[in-house]
């Protein structure tokens, strides 16, 4: 017995022990999800226009994004083994119930293209160019699981009428809703493959509001825009609305505007159709990324606290708070001319 419990036996079980509950630590995941800084991306390569004007003077516009995934249960639990100026945030936040990450990440990719055919507009609408662009409809992105949506309407489908009215935009379809209780059916009028077909979907409460309605997809901005020429972007698997701002200067650089004057211009905002440029998530991530990118200048929202905050983590980036699109551009045309 003395054997079985000499100091050396009983070291070397505290050890395994140890190693085991780091294992589980480490590999098991948490319900929580980590905002984790990334580096300021150029665009250049990454948007194609036509006629395309080289760059000239060594500037260049970036994008800054926010690396998402989920945390692990020790860096729920212990904010020492994080990486440097990552945040931890609530899956609830980002998620909704009844949503797979992977439905999610759809849902990012659909935001990012709708930015960027926005962006675009407001781009060569700013170069002169008449584009036509209306509201569409609304695109189904996902369904989540166990409504009673599953099986009736698929990821793709756009809702273009909700109980005999028309459905442009999302604020079609909640007012729409809102004229049921949670049980009750709505009869939707779907496009799929070009094609229009009617479905009627009972609806679920919102677990977040009990008296709320809900269909049980994940929907977004369906939009037709006539533009004069393609653009295309290859950002790949970035998604979200806060680039485009970015593009829509970008765009205009290569169409032989001199935007960025010399300068290595980040900038994020989420930008409408009328110009203003909104508030974005991530900002301190996004600043920290900018800043260890060694851009020159850091466009930013004033939208919310976005600007504020960013102000906080510049630690000597300079950065230049915008309500709209062309203030954006008049705050780059002052800078003086670098070189």
């Amino acid at each position: 017995m003395r054997r079985l419990l000499s100091p050396l036996r009983l070291a070397a079980a505290g050890v395994v022990l140890l190693v085991v509950v780091l294992v589980v630590l480490v590999t098991r995941g948490s319900n929580q999800y980590l905002e984790v800084p990334d580096e300021a991306h150029p665009l250049q390569g990454l948007v194609q226009v036509p006629g395309a004007k080289p760059p000239k003077n060594g500037g260049d516009i970036y994008y800054v994004d926010v690396l998402l995934r989920p945390a692990s249960l020790l860096e729920s639990w212990v904010p020492a083994v994080r990486p440097e100026g990552s945040d931890i945030i609530a899956r609830t936040q980002i998620v909704e119930p009844g949503i797979s990450d992977k439905e999610r990440f759809q849902l990012d990719l659909a935001t990012m293209k709708v930015s960027q055919e926005v962006a675009s507009v407001v781009a060569l609408r700013q170069l002169g160019y008449h584009v036509p662009i209306r509201p569409d409809g609304v695109r189904v992105v996902a369904v989540t699981s166990g409504s009673h949506a599953a099986g009736l309407v698929r990821p793709g489908d756009v809702i273009v009428a909700a109980d005999g009215k028309p459905v442009r935009t999302r604020t079609d379809l909640a007012a729409a809703l809102s004229r049921h209780k949670p049980g009750d059916v709505v009869n939707l009028v779907i496009r799929r493959s070009g094609r229009k077909s009617t479905v009627s979907v009972r609806t679920t409460s919102d677990s977040q509001n009990p008296k709320r309605p809900i269909i049980g997809v994940l929907p977004i901005q369906a939009l037709h825009a006539q533009l004069p020429f393609p653009i295309k972007f290859n950002l790949r698997k970035v998604g979200g609305p806060s680039a485009g701002l970015a593009f829509a200067l970008e765009l205009l650089e290569q169409r032989g505007r001199d935007v960025d004057r010399g300068y290595k211009v980040a900038a994020t905002g989420e930008i409408e159709l009328d110009g203003s440029v909104t508030r974005i998530g991530g900002i301190k991530q996004k600043t920290i990324g900018a800043r260890k990118s060694h851009v020159d200048v850091f466009l930013v929202p004033v939208d919310g606290d976005n600007a504020k905050d960013a102000k906080r983590y510049a630690h000597g980036l300079k950065i230049i708070p915008v309500k709209t699109f062309q203030q954006a551009l008049r705050a780059l045309a002052t800078l003086p001319k670098k070189g």
